[in-house]
């Protein structure tokens, strides 16, 4: 039976080290460069030459939990700090792009929802709608300390605080223009004056009054060609389920059995149908990492060279950062059982203690299980081999995570990217979001989000609050004088 091709991702960062801490010291790693515009514009024009439909880039807004004593070890270690603003960045790469997918994580919390509307309408236009946004609700407490608020916002807030978010979004995208409300029609009448710029019928205010915004409106920019960016999130709880059943095109996951992840689809799936929408409306999109290797040999030396490099605390950091536990000065064959004593950590703990053989990890094994649970190490046909397994255990595509860049790319787009197009597990370059086709069009065949999606509900739904519907006739506004 022909093999669907797997959506294809680069999992990127603005920032020195990313996933796998402690790799950017590599001596043929440059990630160490990401201040410098060359380097993101290089990596990215030849993922898009290669046939990745998405160069996607992480964000935080905050730090991590205090290691080691304090946020002191953040920075000697490089754990995402500094880290760079990517709506910039991705501005800059649509213009030297034409076909790849631009997606980037912004928090609810960082923007007020006016604002980050307008700026993804405008960089969907300037990228020919080839933008998505990752749709997060940041758990560090930094993060929202930085943002006006004292500590961090309890889950089920945090999602609530979400949803009002999108809606906002979702009434200025989809419901403050009609699609043909921008003419700009330059045709003389009567030899006279100039034709119509955009019909006041066809644009509204939304008026939205919720819990955290009150947004008049109208969107400030006309339609894009997604109009909503191509939805993506993350969230793995019940409620991030939930909102990825009701909201998400397609969700992210880290999972590190196959059996873990095929669960995970198969859930989000059905709950699709609590929503009114088909499971076949939200794509799965797997991280992984990869060393290649021309035998098994090769592969597992190459693999065991990369352990060398790599800062356990830095890993163990970046996990504990959201455990609520500062476990630095802890010995590093620490068992995990010990911190159960820590209410904050619990739920973490036990979603960490299921994935780990026989429910007992200590932090050492803690950072190598971050390091290696979602690497696949081996041949190119023995990676295809791979990648087909989590295919059929529900998995649309893979979210590549690197340890250098830009070595792990070129591998991957050299050694593996073949053997996955010789099995139909990866189409070719020309193949790939065509210039002119949005990321949305690329990934479902349709550049607008479908009638079943919750944003769509808004079309249409302001037409009294039109610019032309609330229009003072003049004889009426004479008489009142």
């Amino acid at each position: 039976m022909a093999r669907k091709p797997l959506i294809l991702s680069a999992f990127l960062m603005n920032t020195t080290s990313h996933i796998i801490g402690g790799a950017w010291r590599r001596e043929d790693a440059e990630q160490h460069r990401f201040n410098e515009l060359s380097h993101w514009t290089s990596l990215v024009k030849r993922l898009e030459d290669a046939g990745f439909d998405i160069a996607f880039f992480a964000d935080v807004v905050g730090l991590y939990g205090d290691h080691e004593g304090g946020w002191a070890s953040h920075l000697r270690r490089g754990l995402q700090v500094p880290s760079n603003d990517p709506l910039i960045l991705l501005s800059a790469l649509a213009a030297v792009t034409d076909r790849i997918g631009l997606a980037l994580t912004s928090s609810v919390i960082q923007a007020h929802p006016f604002t980050f509307a307008r700026q993804l309408s405008t960089l969907d236009h300037l990228s020919g709608g080839r933008v998505g946004w990752n749709v997060v609700t940041s758990a560090q407490e930094n993060a929202h300390r930085n943002y006006d608020a004292v500590g961090l916002a309890g889950h089920e807030d945090r999602y609530a605080w979400a949803e009002e978010y999108l809606d906002v979004c979702y009434k200025l995208w989809e419901g403050s223009w009609g699609d043909d409300a921008l003419t700009q029609d330059k045709t003389l009448k009567h030899g006279r004056g100039r034709g119509l710029h955009a019909d006041p019928a066809q644009v509204a205010k939304i008026h939205h009054a919720g819990q955290r915004y009150a947004v008049e409106g109208p969107h400030l920019v006309s339609p894009s060609p997604q109009r909503t960016p191509f939805l993506f999130q993350a969230g793995s709880s019940d409620r991030g389920r939930d909102v990825a059943a009701q909201h998400a095109e397609a969700t992210f996951s880290m999972a590190p059995r196959r059996d873990i992840a095929a669960a995970h689809a198969h859930d989000v799936k059905e709950r699709t149908r609590r929503f009114g929408r088909t499971p076949e409306d939200v794509s799965f999109i797997q991280g992984l990492s990869f060393v290649v290797g021309s035998t098994e040999a090769e592969a597992e030396a190459k693999a065991a060279a990369l352990d060398e490099s790599i800062d356990d605390h830095a890993l163990i950091a970046h996990t504990a950062g959201s455990l609520g536990v500062d476990v630095g000065h802890l010995p590093i064959d620490t068992p995990l059982q010990e911190l159960e004593r820590t209410e904050q950590a619990q739920g973490h703990l036990e979603e960490i203690k299921k994935m780990a053989p026989n429910g007992r990890i200590t932090l050492r094994d803690l950072a190598r299980f971050r390091a290696q649970s979602t690497r696949v190490v081996g041949t190119p046909e023995q990676i295809a081999d791979e990648l087909a397994a989590w295919q059929d255990a529900g998995i649309d595509g893979i979210n590549v995570i690197n340890s250098t860049i830009p070595g792990s790319y070129d591998e991957f787009i050299d050694h593996i990217l073949p053997e996955l197009r010789d099995r139909g597990l990866a189409r070719r370059p020309e193949e790939t979001l065509a210039v002119g086709r949005t990321l949305r069009g690329t990934l479902t065949g349709v550049d607008r989000l479908p009638a079943t999606h919750p944003a769509a509900g808004y079309r249409g739904a302001f037409s009294d609050f039109s610019a032309e519907a609330t229009e003072v006739p003049k004889e009426a506004f004479l008489s009142s004088r």
